[in-house]
């Protein structure tokens, strides 16, 4: 009795069961169940407000805030703490994304004051997707517009710490879901202005009118215009406009929307996707020219007209580089090319000597060659191929510098014939129309001058019968 009378020993055991006590609850999970409930009941004594924060807005453009949000909530411990996490593989084999799924909490503590964000995904045909802030409105005054801040702030941090990673959009069929339109991929495309084949004077004269270009938002503002740049790249098929767009978006760090016509409804559904595009992007069109003479889509040419420069555009293109690729400018309606809807022309010739080496160097390292003289030579003759079908043989010979310069200089000669050869045809058929032509004007000036000359003998012989009858009708009377 003496023992169990004493403070000591008391505190002892309450110390002891309180141990055993902590270790069941944390063993059993029982910890986690008990803090749910706490919090249950203590929002029961709190006004909550609550604020909604939706992926889109109502011109269904990207939420900018929305994006802010969701990189803020995967740099929470409580992320992981959570009941159910969605894991995905990232962009490198070794990376791990973590994911809200529909209907999760995530805690989390500013300036003393407890928050929370649910992540609230619709199952009825829109499946919207919003991000809920939960707040005491006790604590709102006090850390709503900081806590804000401190999101923009989180994110800006960790997007200097990662390097912006590119994304490919490509615009789907419309469903019944209501599904977005713009599906992406990562855009990892290795083209540089450093690998594309092109003149240095052009290349730079580009370079220099992007830079300008990222320089000129206030330019463009005052003087009321919309702050994008519009480029029409035209030339025949392998000539390097797709590579030159993957070029133009690393060197500017956009991202690329690729706008097949062929999926568009209409034209209001063409708005629709200019709608959804984000800042710092570059929206390409390509195959203009094909799409204006097939006609097989539903847009008009007003609608494409609208889209390059209408008020929309001049609405919801700020910050934004529009490219539209043509094999050829001769089938174009004047209309399209006018300056505002395209400032940059840009034709893609066939190789030359300079482009040429610029490919050497990038896929077989040469930057000089005995074998040089020999492709320039042939180059200065007429003889050309276009990027693609010089680099794919370079691919095949990368073994072998040599052979592969040895297999381009075949190539070339067998182009020079081929096209040598088809010259001398219509140099022939030029010839021989030219013949049949001067053969014909031969023989109508030889029937113009016999019937001349009959209708003379006739005359002669109608004046003779005339004085005959003449004098037999005086000797009569």
């Amino acid at each position: 009795m003496n023992i169990l009378c004493n403070p000591f020993f008391l505190l002892f055991v309450i110390v002891g069961l309180l141990f055993l006590l902590r270790v069941l609850l944390i063993s059993t999970g029982l910890i986690y169940t008990t803090k749910k409930w706490w919090k249950s009941i203590e929002d029961r004594f709190h006004v909550y407000q609550l604020f909604k924060v939706p992926e889109f807005n109502e011109s269904m453009q990207e939420n900018q805030l929305y994006c802010k949000v969701s990189v803020y909530l995967n740099t929470l411990a409580s992320m992981e703490d959570s009941d159910f996490t969605n894991l995905f593989t990232g962009k490198k084999s070794n990376e791990i994304i973590l994911l809200l799924d529909s209907g999760q909490v995530i805690d989390d503590d500013f300036l003393g004051a407890s928050v929370s964000w649910i992540n609230e995904v619709k199952t009825d045909a829109s499946r919207s997707r919003a991000f809920v802030l939960k707040i005491r409105k006790a604590d709102k005054r006090r850390i709503l517009r900081p806590y804000l801040q401190h999101i923009h702030t989180v994110f800006y941090e960790f997007e200097q710490k990662k390097q912006r990673e590119l994304k490919l959009y490509m615009n789907t069929d419309r469903d019944q879901n209501q599904n977005p339109r713009w599906r992406f991929v990562p855009f990892n495309h290795p083209s540089t202005f450093e690998t594309i084949a092109m003149q240095s004077d052009l290349k730079n004269k580009l370079k220099s009118d992007l830079e300008s270009f990222l320089k000129a938002k206030q330019y463009y503002h005052r003087l009321g215009r919309v702050w994008k740049r519009s480029y029409l790249l035209y030339g025949s098929s392998g000539t390097g406009k797709s590579s030159f767009i993957a070029a133009m978006a690393n060197f500017l760090g956009y991202d690329v929307y690729d706008i097949d016509l062929s999926r568009v409804l209409d034209d209001s559904d063409l708005k629709l996707l200019l709608l959804q595009t984000i800042r710092k992007s570059v929206i390409v069109v390509e195959n203009l020219d094909r799409f204006l003479l097939d006609k097989s889509t539903a847009v008009s040419f007003s609608g494409v007209l609208n889209f390059m420069d209408g008020i929309l555009n001049s609405c919801c293109a700020d910050e934004r580089i529009m490219v539209f690729t043509v094999n050829s400018k001769d089938h174009i309606d004047p209309a399209i090319l006018r300056p505002g809807r395209i400032d940059v022309h840009i034709h893609f010739p066939l190789c030359d000597f300079s482009a040429f080496k610029t490919l050497s160097n990038s896929y077989l390292g040469v930057k000089d060659h005995k074998l040089f003289p020999q492709v320039e030579e042939i180059f200065q003759s007429g003889a050309s191929l276009s990027p693609a079908e010089i680099s794919e043989l370079m691919i095949a010979n990368r073994n072998s510098p040599s052979r592969a310069l040895k297999s381009v200089i075949t190539a070339l000669q067998t182009e020079g014939e081929r096209r040598g050869s088809v010259n001398v045809g219509r140099r022939l058929l030029d010839t021989g129309s030219r013949n049949s032509t001067d053969d014909s004007s031969e023989q109508l000036d030889i029937f113009s001058k016999e019937k001349f000359n009959a209708v003379k003998d006739i005359t002669k012989l109608y004046k003779l019968l005339r004085v005959r009858s003449k004098g037999k009708a005086q000797s009569h009377d």
